[in-house]
């Protein structure tokens, strides 16, 4: 514990929560909110609009890169933006925030290429990284410890309502306007949170004198920038092992090595080491480090399974997270009601961390059969044990620390927050996609084995990995099932397609298609070589005339009718046998003349004989091609269920390691947290912050 001799020569920053009015504090914080409610909007106004912005700026290979320029900008940029801020006030350092912030956004809207928008992301993220980091600690600076939680609640509150507009906003945005105004819309909000600022904020200055420590800050960027690249660049093109990436953990070992020894001889380092000596500090930033790494696992990997195991949309994924993101708005503002009448914060904590624990554990039992409304009533009970933690976190560290080192100190601890989320997604990411290439190994291989080769290479373990059992299709969702189905369907239409064009449009390549195709049945090739319908016309064309020969000696004008009325008789030939005399034909002679006078006519005829004989023919194969569909249909519809539930089960497989590997993550920080040791809720903020002692 500091002796009093100490406290009373350690130098103290101004004690805004005295000095102001409760109106000035007021508008402060609705600024404060504003400009927190303008970073958290743009990443969820964003992320409904990216796949808008893939389709006219064409860089899918940068994609990714969109979200992690400003994640690699923001999270480095946080800790700066808090020393920056304890030396220099919050308000410059907001405002500068917002200045740049808003200027990003407008060059982001312009935007020609993907290359530009992700030079343009990165420098919102520079510009995020001191609003969020600022806001954080304002409340630190307008009330006195007893006051705060009154307060606290409110941020909590911000994100979960920017989550829950976010996507809306964004939607209509992209589909009018157009997806650039996602971007325009952060102006008219910025210039009000700057009016409401520049207004009634006052410069909350420490009134302390401390250099700025730039080699310090220096190092940091070197041992947190290539750390966040190492863990967020594409594994599939840069592996664990691979040399880009080892070198880039060197990078930020070497840095973080650095950054220690430079940091214990600065006169004003931009992490002060001696933090790390509070064991309420250091497991208070413990506890935001796993708290960051769950809830991404939360967040992230839900949608992958609303997706490829309940089928449902996009869109309705997101839908799912809106109950969770509800239940962090009551859960906040319920636990700082609590605390405030109560005066005890670790309490709510505790009990927010075992709801999380309780909500992730049922998250672990899902399966294919899990309904839409089971995984909301999970979302619900995440959201209300994650809702305390965020504010109370920060309650509990800021009154641990001395009170000129609060802006650091929570900037340390968003930052911790930050590192967790960009840590646990890279690490349980890779998690998923090992567990899911075995799992779906394992249930495919029985399956592909009764599938033909053509047709089981279509369902390989990487095209069911990134594809995943549905895609969208008009709108709707399809199943491997539905997906087999359609494709058994334009296969065989592809088929009929070449038979109308090779018999009843004489198309060379349709013809030559169906002579060398093996799948055809041995008799029917044969009637499409060349020459063989020729030869069938010619047979037909002397049993017509056989049938004539016979009638006139029979005197059968039933047969000889028939062939007179036959639609392949030439009109002509039709006029002849109309109009002679059977009885005239008796005569042996003159029947023979009579038959031979025919045949130029009959040989006219021919075209209309070969059509009609491709006619029959085609019908015959659209007959045969109907029987074997119907079949065909029947098989997919059974093998694609097969498929399709195979591939949720290894899909609800792989999501339900993740969440049970995130059980012990959440049981942790619980178990931190019950060390934690509780300090009052003083009622002035300048009174000395604890020693060292943690403790329950």
């Amino acid at each position: 514990m500091e002796t009093p001799a100490a406290t009373a020569e350690r130098p103290q920053r101004i004690d805004y929560s005295q000095t102001l009015t409760p109106r000035q504090k007021k508008f402060t914080l609705a600024g404060v909110l504003l400009g927190l409610f303008l970073a958290a909007l743009d990443q969820t106004v964003v992320a409904t609009a990216t796949p808008r912005i893939l389709q006219e700026l064409k860089g899918i290979d940068l994609l990714a890169w969109v979200s992690t320029s400003y994640l690699l900008a923001s999270t480095a940029m946080v800790p700066i933006y808090g020393k920056l801020s304890d030396i220099y006030g919050r308000k410059p350092v907001l405002l500068f925030g917002i200045v740049v912030f808003l200027a990003a956004s407008m060059l982001c809207g312009t935007a020609g290429s993907m290359e530009a928008l992700v030079f343009y992301r990165g420098l919102q993220g520079v510009g995020a990284a001191a609003l969020t980091s600022t806001a954080f600690s304002v409340p630190a600076d307008l009330f006195v410890p007893a006051e705060r939680p009154r307060y606290q609640g409110l941020f909590g509150a911000v994100f979960g309502l920017s989550s829950v507009i976010g996507p809306y906003l964004g939607g209509l945005l992209t589909d009018g306007p157009g997806w650039r105004w996602v971007f325009y819309v952060n102006l008219p909000l910025g210039l009000v949170a700057t009016l409401f600022i520049l207004w009634q904020m006052p410069r909350l200055n420490s009134g302390l004198q401390s250099k700025v420590d730039y080699l310090g800050a220096a190092m940091l960027l070197l041992a947190v920038v290539p750390l966040l690249l190492g863990l967020t660049l594409d594994k599939t093109l840069h592996p664990w092992a691979s040399a880009e990436i080892v070198g880039l953990f060197v990078a930020s070992a070497v840095g973080l090595a650095l950054l220690l020894v430079v940091e214990r001889v600065a006169p004003s380092p931009i992490i002060p080491l001696e933090l790390f000596k509070n064991p309420i500090y250091t497991l208070i930033c413990s506890i935001s480090l796993l708290q960051g790494a769950f809830f991404f696992a939360v967040i992230l990997f839900l949608s992958i399974f609303m997706v490829n195991v309940l089928g449902v949309s996009a869109t309705q994924s997101g839908t799912a997270l809106m109950p969770m993101t509800l239940a962090i708005v009551v859960g906040s503002m319920a636990s700082s009601v609590i605390v405030q009448k109560l005066g005890h914060y670790k309490v709510p904590i505790m009990v927010g961390l075992a709801l999380v624990a309780i909500g992730i554990s049922l998250l672990t039992v899902m399966d294919v059969d899990t309904t839409l409304n089971g995984v909301r009533l999970r979302m619900v009970i995440i959201g209300l044990g994650l809702g305390p933690c965020m504010p109370l976190l920060n309650l509990g560290l800021q009154i641990s620390v001395p009170f000129e080192k609060v802006g650091v100190a929570t900037a340390s601890r968003q930052f911790f927050q930050q590192l967790g989320s960009t840590a646990g997604s890279a690490v349980l990411g890779a998690v998923l996609t090992s567990t899911l290439t075995a799992s779906l190994e394992a249930n495919l291989a029985p399956i592909r084995k009764k599938l033909p080769t053509e047709v089981a290479a279509q369902f390989d373990v990487s095209a069911m990995k990134h594809g995943g059992p549905r895609q969208e299709g008009g709108g709707e969702s399809l199943s491997i099932g539905q997906r087999m189905e359609a494709g058994v369907h334009a296969r065989f239409e592809a088929q009929r397609s070449v038979f109308r064009k090779g018999l009843l449009e004489d198309d060379p390549a349709a013809m030559h298609a169906l002579r060398t195709d093996v799948r055809l049945p041995k008799e029917f090739q044969a009637m499409v070589e060349p020459g063989a319908l020729e030869a069938v016309v010619e047979r037909q064309a002397q049993a017509r005339l056989k049938v004539l020969d016979e009638a006139a000696r029979a005197h059968d004008v039933a047969s000889w009718k028939s062939i007179a009325d036959d639609p392949a008789t030439p009109p002509a030939v039709h006029d002849t046998l109309t109009q002679v005399d059977l009885a005239s034909l008796k005569d042996d002679a003159a029947r023979a003349a009579f038959l031979e006078s025919l045949k130029p006519g009959i040989a006219e005829g021919k075209p209309l004989m070969m059509k009609a004989a491709n006619e029959r023919l085609y019908k015959r194969a659209m007959e045969g091609i109907d029987a074997v569909e119907k079949g065909a249909v029947v098989e997919a519809i059974n093998t694609g269920e097969e498929l399709d539930g195979a591939v949720k089960k290894s899909f609800a497989h792989s999501v339900t390691t993740i969440y049970r590997m995130s059980v012990p993550l959440v049981l942790l920080a619980l178990l931190l947290m019950f060390f934690v040791k509780e300090l009052p809720l003083r009622k002035t903020n300048l009174a000395p912050a604890p020693a060292a002692e943690g403790g329950a």
